[in-house]
């Protein structure tokens, strides 16, 4: 018969608890700061670059128009930079509204105490709009069912509820049709309970040379709002500019423009204008963990994808697929002491493998760049989605929570 042992509970200790000599650090004890810290480090990280951030907005409020606002989509946690840091820069920059694609993103700017005007796009179900009243969220509209539900709601509260009409001019997601778009904004806006404040369509390709079918996005709609306008309704928003289409269409502008990646230092395409001084605000950096040292015939990882035929020199960052870098075998880089090193092998969940052999200065915990500048070289969020056979919205957004945002000046 087995007897059931009682041990007394383990915690680890906290870091205020440790004395200076017993916390981890990130480099060699002989360069490293003994202090407690606020929480655990970790030797990879995504930095955000403030001071750039707010340089960019400063560059396209000097290149647009005096009166051409600027409403700044924030979704997705600010594309990966933090969406208070990207709205706090951009309502600094002048920007009268904001843009989100979750009522659950939105929420939690309010509560972080941010009081300017919120857009939500794409549709809502049933559900949200009692959230979206609550907070004072802008909603799109699109059909009839959502306007009817709306009103009821607004009703009972006793308020009067802005809202933006979508207009699908050809990108064929949301919106209603350009030539039945005038109708519905006459029934939106003969309704007390709601206000037609705007209405806005999406480019599905602006940003490239090729400008046909956003001239035609642009014709279909400002035919929609004439429509709307000889039915007698003022609209105080009309917005159908994307990041492409502020660079490179500015017949299109009309009031407002919706910017997400340009002010974060990305260009949507490697042909669309270019604004001088507009940088990069995000990097990818980690710190050497391991150095081997291989002899010829040695391989490098699962699978053995890498084998060495001279002696090589490996270091070992990490960082790996589970924090979103391309899981990718002998390609890409990252930049040591302002070299690049080439990746060898493949990428694991959690360890990435790069030839050091041509950079005898590398060393333990040294800083390595995944992505973003070191000296003289760039490894490019455009660079990284090649990498990724896919694009540079998709680089910034991929990089998991697990990854520490480091804000730096």
């Amino acid at each position: 018969m087995s007897t059931l042992v009682s041990c007394p509970p383990i915690s680890a200790p906290s870091f205020h608890d440790l004395s200076p000599a017993e916390v981890p650090t990130h480099g060699p004890v002989e360069s490293a700061v003994l202090a407690p810290v606020a929480k655990p480090p970790r030797s990879a990280w995504v930095e955000i670059n403030l001071n750039h951030l707010r340089r960019n907005f400063a560059a396209i409020r000097n290149d647009k128009p005096r009166d051409l606002k600027i409403l700044s989509v924030v979704k997705d946690d600010g594309y990966g930079h933090g969406g208070l840091q990207v709205a706090s820069a951009a309502l600094s920059a002048g920007a009268v509204f904001l843009a989100l694609s979750t009522v659950e993103e939105a929420v939690k700017l309010r509560e972080q105490g941010v009081r300017t005007p919120m857009l939500l796009l794409g549709d809502r179900q049933e559900s949200e709009f009692p959230w979206c009243l609550a907070y004072d969220l802008t909603c799109c509209v699109s059909e009839a069912h959502s306007v009817r539900v709306l009103t009821q709601l607004a009703e009972r509260a006793g308020k009067r509820f802005p809202v933006h009409l979508k207009i699908n001019t050809g990108m064929n997601r949301y919106g209603v049709r350009w030539d039945e778009a005038a109708a519905l904004a006459e029934r939106i806006a003969a309704t007390p309970s709601l206000v037609l404040e705007g209405a806005l369509s999406h480019f599905a390709q602006s940003d490239e040379t090729d400008k046909t079918f956003a001239l035609c996005q642009l014709a279909r709609f400002q035919n929609a709002i004439n429509g709307i306008s000889e039915r007698g309704i003022d609209l105080k928003f009309r917005h159908l500019c994307n990041s492409g289409g502020f660079l490179d269409l500015p017949e299109a502008y009309f009031d407002m423009v919706r910017l997400g990646i340009l002010p974060l230092g990305v260009f949507p395409s490697a042909v669309c204008r270019r604004i001088p001084g507009v940088e990069a605000v995000m990097s990818v950096k980690a710190r050497i963990a391991a150095i081997q040292k291989l002899q010829p015939g040695d391989s490098v990882g699962y699978g053995m994808r890498f084998t060495a035929n001279t002696p090589r020199r490996i270091a070992v960052l990490p960082i790996g697929y589970g924090d979103g870098f391309p899981r990718v075998r002998n390609q890409g880089f990252a930049l040591i002491h302002g070299h690049r090193a080439p990746l060898v092998g493949g990428v694991a969940m959690d360890a990435i493998t790069v030839d050091i052999t041509d950079i005898p200065a590398a060393q333990l915990w040294d800083e390595a760049v995944l992505m973003g500048r070191q000296g003289e070289e760039e490894i490019s969020v455009h660079e990284m989605a090649r990498l990724r056979n896919s694009v540079s919205y998709d680089v910034l957004t991929s990089w998991r929570g697990r990854l520490p945002r480091i804000y730096v000046e």
